[in-house]
């Protein structure tokens, strides 16, 4: 049986209104709608080890760079982390890619100022076109992975951020 280590959650309606807005415009009953209808990620058998990440609104995606704020936080247990993924269908059809190749979600990441909010950068490789994905479609996996430190380690420090948000000490 495997170890349950984490829990997703909403962040908060202005975390996620704030995020939004950077990328569309749109008004407060627009923003409140596609908060409320956020889905947590959730694994699609018995026997998959991502959680699938739903698409909170649809949006296109082509050669060039888009974030997504997904609405999610999770709160994950000391020595695992969140690996964030594109879906494999959209990886190997459309080569869809997130700009970071992975997506790794720290433990501690949960308690930054912007309330640990995930957010996916995608583009695709090579797609002249680009591809459209709608709301609720899965577009993204998170993978829990445990993880080791070495025995002289004495790391004390704390982050808040996130992209880059470690070597900024």
């Amino acid at each position: 049986m495997p170890n349950r280590i984490a829990t997703f959650e909403k962040v908060s309606y202005e975390e996620f209104k704030k995020a939004l807005l950077k990328l569309v415009e749109l008004d407060n009953e627009e923003v409140q709608k596609i908060y409320d209808d956020i889905k947590l990620p959730k694994r699609a058998t018995a026997g998959s080890a991502g959680y699938d990440f739903f698409a909170p609104f649809s949006f296109p995606v082509t050669n060039e760079s888009i974030t997504i704020p997904t609405g999610i936080r999770c709160k994950i247990d000391e020595g695992w982390y969140l690996g964030c993924y594109p879906r494999s269908g959209l990886g190997f059809k459309h080569r869809l890619s997130l700009d970071n190749t992975v997506g790794i979600i720290d433990s501690d990441y949960y308690y930054s100022d912007n309330e640990g909010h995930i957010m996916l950068k995608l583009h695709l490789g090579y797609e002249k076109t680009g591809i459209q994905v709608d709301k609720g479609k899965a577009f993204a996996q998170g993978i829990f992975t445990q993880y080791g430190i070495t025995t002289d380690d004495d790391v004390t420090d704390t982050r808040n951020g996130g992209f880059g948000s470690t070597d900024k000490k």
